[in-house]
């Protein structure tokens, strides 16, 4: 993006997500990073060159044109109020924010300020998911049946705010709705917690969505392998992204049929072609942030807005719920 405008772009939080943010912004085109703010700082990690602030109100009078909360998930309801009010464009990491009430109140204060505001739902700019949903939209899986998620690896000792549901399945309840077209209408969820924290590191979770398709989510911080798989089954076959790879294979119903019987047997009888697509592989945070600097510049993009992560966030929320009570519960957005 040579010879574009040149924006000043603050950043609160300098944990490891924030300094991921760091990295790709301090060689991001047409953006200067102008400062950083962290409500929880580590002295031990400083960026050379780029001042360091202890309030989102300094962070602002480093004159930004936006900024980006990447500071644990309990301060981005005050932090983003914080910036709506200053009239700062802002890109918020997932999820929105600790509540649905939360959410609802930062996507009001950004709305009616007029104010450009996204979600950092990453996976939405992974090459294999971008690949899946336009395979999907083109209609070559044919009518979508299943979509099943696998999110799992070792306990993050850096997580200590929420649980596996709002740090890892917000990943997936925001991916499947994307890809699909589909909203979740109901929720039955179980969790389990092993590590001795308040909050829960496994989930399994069955959803039903808007169009008659079903969910299956099997995420934990148990596992010692890690795995970020996604299955969609269809018409016509179905497709394995592999988030971490950014690969996306096809498996095809098969059309011949089997006549070798202790084959036919072990295989299935509608086993068809496997194809492994060749995708072009760029960094998703990278993606993201490009899609924000245009936004802020009023050029097309693709932004995750408020609204889609506000839904994320009750579809969580209903997660918790169902666990809690043992059923399955309705998704609702409404007023609390």
């Amino acid at each position: 993006m040579s010879g574009a405008p040149h924006l000043r772009v603050g950043l609160v939080g300098l944990g490891a997500m924030g300094r991921n943010h760091a990295r790709v912004l301090g060689g991001l085109d047409g953006v200067e990073l102008a400062g950083v703010a962290d409500p929880v700082p580590d002295k031990r990690f400083t960026l050379p060159g780029v001042p360091a602030v202890e309030s989102v109100a300094e962070l602002v009078d480093l004159g930004i044109d936006y900024a980006v909360v990447a500071c644990p998930t309990a301060f981005h309801e005050s932090v983003g109020l914080a910036l709506a009010e200053a009239g700062v464009h802002t890109l918020i990491e997932k999820p929105l924010a600790h509540t649905v009430a939360a959410a609802r109140r930062l996507a009001e204060a950004f709305g009616s300020r007029g104010l450009v505001a996204g979600v950092g739902h990453i996976e939405r700019y992974n090459p294999a998911v971008v690949s899946l949903r336009s395979r999907l939209e083109s209609g070559e899986l044919g009518e979508v049946l299943q979509v099943v998620t696998r999110r799992q690896g070792p306990f993050p000792h850096r997580i200590a705010d929420v649980g596996v549901v709002k740090d890892l399945a917000t990943h997936d309840i925001d991916l499947t709705c994307w890809v699909t077209g589909q909203s979740y209408e109901s929720i039955t969820a179980r969790t389990v917690s092993r590590s001795g924290r308040e909050h829960e590191d496994l989930l399994s979770a069955i959803g039903h969505l808007t169009d008659g398709a079903i969910a299956n989510h099997s995420v934990n911080w148990l596992s010692p392998f890690k795995e970020r798989t996604t299955v969609v089954t269809g018409d016509r076959g179905c497709f394995v992204a592999d988030t971490l790879t950014g690969d996306l294979t096809f498996y095809a119903n098969g059309v011949e049929h089997t006549e070798w019987e202790a084959l036919r047997a072990f295989r299935g009888v509608s086993e068809g072609d496997m194809v492994r697509y060749a995708i072009r592989k760029r960094e998703p945070l990278l993606v993201e942030h490009e899609h924000f600097r245009d936004a802020v510049l009023g050029l097309d993009n693709d932004v995750v807005g408020l609204a889609q992560g506000l839904a994320t966030v009750a579809v969580s929320d209903t997660m918790l719920r169902s666990a809690e009570l043992g059923r399955t519960i309705a998704i609702s957005i409404g007023s609390e």
